[in-house]
């Protein structure tokens, strides 16, 4: 009997084959939309999941304030972690983080390596990185010990053993293998090539403990039975009544939260060692997948209905020859899980075929693996059940209800039944496709916003190299020779890149232990990098040589002046108007002259707004160059900085980067959104219309007679376009007038998350409104003219 169905199913596909054709592809697309969505979705929420403890594993984060302002950061100071240890029992163990670049030398050869990580001994005994050879308690539980990935051990050593081998790190010295581990999962937010064990860092050789220098994520392993909210209360208890009456502490406002493991990746408005994601981005990467296959199904729902009356013969046959209802509606589900098979197939395949292409798009790994893994196979076939089901589950319930009686009194007729249903679904179709075009519009505004406004300084033509010890023994002269290169306007270092300051920190008007001050962002810079950055002084002057004389270290450093520029927020929460700024002494552990006041500009996303800053000199802690050139001929400045470098700094490799790329880098989640929306709203709109493709070329086909009747009475052309035009016409507008609130709504909630956005204008909605009409015309149109041009008499006589 099942056969019997399939067989019927398959010969109904070739009979139509323009409607089986809208219907697979329609399937296929929405389902490998689906498909893709959802590995994007399973690999986010499975983010360190691989790891044994997840479960008891928590990253601190620091809260601290100056006066009326609170920051929040995901690092920690060296004394987090062992501290609270040493205080708590329910703390096991901890881990504290630190990533860095390295000049990594093996025998003549120089690698530059980015993602070298510093960690505590516990490490590989906290979190789940399988080694492949050294024990977890030893690897890292001495200075100057290193364990690499597989990839790396292939890369200096190939297949041969490297444990017990050295590697040089230029001025840190040579360090010793002691493992191989597997390559860090790309759904783990901690991601590394190397790892040093902590002790080798300067400030651990020394066993320094400190609460403020906070450069550091620090993991901490629970007890297993121990929650997270009720640590954070005991600890949070432990910082206000013991820590912050100690020496150098007093009245300190320092406050740690505790995250879980499993909430970061998603949950956290902190990042890490890797960017976060974003819980709303997966409600809407899911809201887009089920989006896109309702429209698929919408077309086969409305297509399906459509088809009735041409049905009805066949089903009236049926009845005759004794067919009950639920062996009709079997054979309509038949058919319907037929195509949604064949799409099913096909869909697998596209997703193989287009997942390159959409790991570009996102920026994730995922494997063909993935795929076709159990789970996702078995995911999927419950999936094209459930849309066989839905598709059909309507024109099956009133093709196979259609009673005897009626179908013979009909004669076999045309009936207009459901011609309601696929209204409203025409409407829901088109609703969905002008929301995600309107969401897509918003976005790419305010990506193109992002990238084009004025941050308050010069992003271009600016060349990012790094600066290490070597460079920084000989920096004036090193930077005086970049100068003197054709093509180079100016030049400047700066501890890191503007586009991101993370350096946090407090400056107070007196040094009174009674100010609290402000809480400021800062940056130690060289004397040029106002100049270089092009930001604009509002009142002042820029730094001298004079002022780097002022930072005078001797004498126990009682003679150390400090000369700072700040921002028009530091001015404004100090007090002061930006004249009056110019020339009072401010303190940031040690006095200082404000020398200048600077315009307002943006050193983080704009997600956030522009917060207090404070730019001090001080060449011992130069870490970035920026080289500004004048771009007529890059490649060949470029060439000259490159073979100055290789002269003047033999043992690092020369590598380079735009400040450009620096920017856009904060905004790689929004990019990510913008590609998603703009691909999927194009599928929406090309799905929707092939639906009302075949819908429009059906109706004309059911009203062939009335065409020519019409025609013979003296309809013209544009009578006959606008009479089969004005019905989906009206449809699509009625669906601008749901999806324009809606549209409007999702996009300014998206909006609110940036401290600085663009405006949603009418004109929006006027461009959604009018492409989608536009393409609508022109879909319905193809049939209209064609059968607007046709000849009436064939019309009559073949009717």
């Amino acid at each position: 009997m099942f056969k019997s169905f399939f067989k019927t199913g398959w010969r109904s596909i070739k009979k139509h084959r323009m409607y089986s054709f809208i219907n697979v592809f329609g399937l296929t697309i929405g389902i490998a939309s689906c498909i893709l969505i959802g590995l994007y979705i399973t690999d986010e929420i499975s983010f360190d999941k691989f790891n044994t403890n997840a479960g008891s594993i928590a990253r601190m984060t620091m809260q601290y304030s100056e006066g009326s302002t609170t920051t929040q950061t995901a690092v920690t100071g060296t004394k987090a972690g062992p501290q609270l240890k040493r205080t708590f029992s329910f703390i096991e163990d901890f881990a504290r983080l630190i990533n860095t670049t390295r000049v990594v030398k093996l025998d003549d050869k120089l690698f530059t390596e980015k993602k070298v990580l510093y960690a505590d001994s516990p490490f590989f005994k906290m979190f789940s990185f399988h080694l492949l050879s050294g024990n977890p308690s030893t690897v890292l539980n001495a200075p100057n010990k290193v364990v690499l990935t597989q990839s790396i051990s292939t890369k200096y050593f190939g297949t041969s053993d490297p444990v017990g081998k050295t590697l040089n790190f230029g001025d840190r010295g040579d360090y010793e293998v002691t493992g191989v581990c597997e390559n860090a999962p790309g759904n783990s937010q901690i991601q590394f090539d190397l790892v040093a064990s902590f002790s080798s860092l300067p400030v651990a050789k020394i066993d320094a403990e400190e609460w403020w220098t906070a450069n550091y994520i620090t993991y901490l392993k629970l007890q297993d039975n121990k929650n997270t909210a009720d640590a954070e209360k005991q600890i949070d208890a432990y910082m206000r009544n013991t820590v912050s009456k100690e020496p150098g502490m007093t009245g300190s406002n320092l406050i740690y939260h505790l995250e879980p493991l499993l909430s970061v990746h998603l949950h956290s408005a902190l990042s890490g060692l890797t960017p976060n994601g974003n819980i709303n981005y997966i409600y809407i990467m899911l809201a887009i997948g089920i989006l896109i296959l309702a429209i698929a199904c919408i077309n086969y729902t409305n297509l399906a209905t459509a088809q009735s009356a041409s049905r009805l013969g066949e089903i009236g046959m049926r009845k005759v020859m004794g067919a009950q209802r639920w062996q009709l509606f079997a054979q309509f589900i038949g058919e319907s899980i037929v195509i949604t098979f064949i799409g099913l197939a096909l869909a697998i395949f596209i997703s193989i075929e287009l997942l390159p292409i959409f790991n570009n798009i996102t920026g994730k790994a995922l494997t063909v693996q993935a795929v076709l893994a159990p789970l996702p196979i078995a995911a999927m076939l419950l999936m094209a059940l459930l849309v066989s089901f839905i598709a059909c589950a309507y024109p099956a319930f009133v093709l196979s209800g259609t009673g005897l009686s009626k179908i013979l009194r009909s004669g076999f007729s045309f009936s207009k039944s459901g011609g309601g249903l696929r209204k409203s679904l025409i409407v829901v179709q088109f609703g969905i496709s002008l929301f995600l075009v309107i969401a897509t519009i918003i976005v790419q505004q305010q990506l193109h916003y992002m990238q084009n406004k004025d941050l308050g300084y010069d992003k271009d033509h600016l060349l990012v190299l790094p600066v290490d010890n070597s460079i920084l023994k000989d920096y004036e002269s090193y930077k005086a020779a970049i100068n003197q290169i054709p093509g180079v306007q100016s030049v400047a270092s700066a501890y890191e890149t503007p586009t991101y300051i993370q350096w946090g920190d407090g400056v107070r008007k007196t040094n009174a232990s009674a100010d609290k001050g402000i809480s400021v962002n800062a940056i130690p810079v060289d004397q040029d990098f106002v100049k270089t950055m092009k930001i604009h002084i509002l009142a002042g002057s820029d730094f001298t040589r004079a002022d780097l004389a002022l930072l005078d270290t001797s004498n126990r450093w009682k003679n150390y002046w400090y000369s700072f520029i700040i921002n028009e927020s530091a001015v404004k929460q100090l007090g002061w108007s930006p004249q009056e700024a110019v020339g009072k002494t401010i303190y940031k552990n040690f006095p200082g002259t404000v020398k200048a006041v600077v315009q307002d500009f943006h050193f983080s996303s704009l997600h956030e707004p522009i917060r207090p800053l404070v730019i001090f000199l001080n060449n011992d802690m130069l870490y970035t160059m920026f080289v500004r050139v004048n771009g007529s001929d890059m490649q060949a400045t470029i060439g000259h900085i490159s073979a100055l470098w290789k002269a003047r700094v033999p043992k690092r490799p020369f590598e380079y980067h735009f400040l450009n790329d620096d920017y856009n880098k904060l905004y790689i989640a929004e990019q990510k959104t913008a590609s998603i929306f703009s691909v999927f709203a194009g599928l929406a709109i090309i799905l929707a219309c092939l639906g009302l493709f075949g819908l429009a070329a059906f109706t004309v086909v059911q009203r062939t007679k009335e065409i020519g009747i019409r025609k013979v009475m003296g309809a013209g052309t544009v009578n006959i376009i606008n009479l089969l035009c004005k019905e989906f016409l009206q449809l699509v507008g009625i669906a601008f007038v749901v999806a324009v609130p809606a549209g409007w709504l999702a996009s300014e909630k998206w909006l609110q998350d940036f401290a600085y956005r663009i405006n949603i204008s009418w004109m929006v909605f006027l461009m959604a409104g009018a492409g989608v009409l536009l393409i609508t015309l022109l879909t319905v149109g193809y049939h209209a003219v064609k059968a607007a041009m046709a000849n009436p008499v064939k019309s009559l006589r073949t009717e």
